[in-house]
């Protein structure tokens, strides 16, 4: 979502508890993605989940997105979820059998096969992500799941485990935004 997020988050998460028949107050905590992501998109979610803890009494905690996207998978076997991170880099991590075996990086998306290889050897890998299709051709042994967002059910079950420590973005690049110069 480019736009919109603010508005359209409050309005969403209502839905989704309505139509799964859970009242808020059934909640123990909540668990929000922490990034690499959208500056924008981390700073609404944080907010908001932050926000709706404190009215409910609960517990807010962090969930690493690229985490969160391998968790989104079979935890069997080679993971890397990636995300585009604009002007040509990605956030990347592998994970081994839903371990992780490199903390988030940001790379230049033309090294990304080259790190993979460099990590995984020739083992069989399987691309998690936003546009990961364009990349699986570039591996031997590998196969891509396109994927916009993480699961819903992955990121409850992380935050499930996480620690209780108030959550805090993972901003991993300089914004692009820039203060107006007189």
């Amino acid at each position: 979502m480019t736009r919109g997020h603010q508005e359209r988050l409050a309005p969403m998460v209502r839905d989704l508890m309505a139509a799964s028949g859970t009242r808020f107050q059934a909640l123990d905590r909540i668990a929000v993605t922490v990034g690499p992501g959208s500056f924008t998109g981390l700073r609404v979610g944080l907010a908001f989940g932050k926000g709706l803890a404190l009215a409910l009494g609960r517990s807010c905690v962090g969930v690493g997105t690229l985490e969160a996207l391998a968790a989104s998978l079979a935890p069997a076997g080679w993971r890397a979820a990636i995300i585009d991170a604009g002007r040509g880099r990605a956030y990347l991590q592998v994970f081994e059998a839903a371990q992780p075996v490199t903390a988030p990086d940001i790379i230049a998306v033309e090294t990304v096969a080259a790190r993979l290889l460099e990590v995984c050897g020739a083992a069989a890998i399987t691309l998690v992500g936003p546009g990961v299709g364009a990349l699986a051709g570039l591996l031997p042994r590998c196969d891509a799941v396109e994927m916009t967002a993480p699961s819903p059910l992955a990121v409850a079950a992380l935050g499930a485990r996480a620690s209780l420590v108030p959550p805090r973005p993972l901003y991993m690049r300089a914004p692009d935004a820039r203060p107006k110069t007189a």
